[in-house]
């Protein structure tokens, strides 16, 4: 039995359900340190798509150009809020279709070429999901005065009310 994985699974699910709530409640535009908030999003998914499988092979998705992935970096392409969550429903796809795959034991492996375990990974995109989450709900909750809802595998029925609390 691969109990483990499947809490994994449960909790990474929420984690993107919780980042589809931010990115559904945030102000693309709203400056972050003098960058649109918009490009976190991106940051934040193309890590998902990147670093919680392999950051050593992996293929950047076609609209992505060099530096994309750093907001801080100037880019040409301007992503909208369904391209957004279009790409991260791929993510989640297949970050789903990943953890299915793993067994308890293989969480201690290391991927091809890679200097970190498989749990090392997933744990790092959870830490770095859930820093941007808040940050966007941080925004959301300073321009709004609402607070965007924040769902468990326990409470993932809290969503059918709405986006907010």
């Amino acid at each position: 039995m691969n109990e483990l994985c499947e809490m994994i699974k449960k909790q990474t699910d929420a984690n993107f359900l919780n980042l589809i709530t931010a990115i559904k409640t945030y102000d693309r535009e709203a400056s972050v340190c003098g960058t649109p908030a918009w490009r976190f999003v991106y940051h934040t998914i193309h890590s998902a798509d990147k670093w919680f499988f392999n950051p050593y092979i992996y293929d950047e998705p076609d609209f992505h150009e060099d530096g994309m992935d750093n907001p801080y970096n100037p880019c040409s392409t301007v992503l909208s809020d369904d391209e957004l969550l279009e790409y991260l429903d791929k993510v989640r796809k297949k970050t789903a279709a990943y953890l299915g795959t793993l067994t308890d034991d293989m969480l201690g492996e290391f991927p091809e070429k890679c200097d970190m375990s498989r749990l090392e990974l997933i744990l790092m995109q959870f830490r770095h999901i859930s820093t941007h989450i808040g940050m966007l709900n941080g925004l959301t909750m300073e321009k709004t005065g609402k607070f965007p809802v924040y769902v468990t595998p326990r409470s993932l029925d809290r969503l059918e009310k709405g986006y907010f609390d």
